[in-house]
């Protein structure tokens, strides 16, 4: 099966994010936000691809809803360890942007498979 560039992304996002927590666990940073983010991260990427073997068209939309829902969740954590200086502004401006991109993905998707379920 061809990737996808919103499976593509959303799996680079869930790379930094593991890159980005295994240095924050490295430094002894709150360990309860950088899993909250680590979970949240990841999750993103696992339930788009899980969408791919989706039971209905249904079932796809609920995976790519839940994964929005990760990603607006990851963005939370994002700007909370960079407000308290856990994660630097470069990296911080990197996952913002990967995320804000998977985001838009995920809504535009969401709504065209909303729409054409209506019909």
């Amino acid at each position: 099966m061809e990737e996808s560039q919103l499976r593509t992304l959303s799996k680079t996002f869930a790379r930094h994010i593991i890159l980005t927590c295994r240095d924050m666990k490295k430094r002894k940073i709150e360990s309860a936000l950088v899993d909250q983010l680590l979970r949240s991260g990841t999750s993103v990427g696992a339930n788009i691809h899980e969408a791919q073997h989706a039971q209905g068209i249904k079932d796809f939309i609920s995976k790519f809803e839940i994964s929005l829902k990760e990603c607006n969740e990851s963005e939370y954590w994002l700007e909370l360890l960079f407000e308290t200086e856990s994660i630097n502004g470069k990296t911080f401006a990197t996952l913002k942007s990967e995320c804000d991109s998977i985001r838009k993905m995920l809504i535009s998707s969401v709504v065209t498979l909303k729409r054409k379920t209506a019909t």
